[in-house]
């Protein structure tokens, strides 16, 4: 088996890495957002999140593959998101 962690680059492709990611994120919904949030922990207890479940190695990364800040977890990111800065 081999070990390491699959993230999400840049272009928005897997790619396995010796370090963990460091946000999480739903592929479906294009958002990226602290490994701990409160709305993705309720998403993944119902099961129906882990399949779209993807991973990055930072903010920039997740910004770069097309992805948008959680409003839960990133409230302030969020913002700042929606009004386009």
């Amino acid at each position: 088996m081999t070990s390491g962690y699959t993230l999400i680059g840049v272009d928005g492709r897997p790619y396995r890495s010796a370090a963990p990611g460091t946000l999480g994120g739903h592929r479906g919904g294009r958002l990226y957002g602290r490994l701990d949030c409160p709305s993705a922990r309720r998403a993944i207890a119902r099961g129906g999140y882990v399949e779209q479940r993807v991973f990055f190695a930072d903010e920039d990364t997740a910004i770069a593959a097309g992805y948008r800040p959680c409003s839960v977890c990133l409230p302030r990111e969020y913002r700042s998101w929606k009004e386009g800065t």
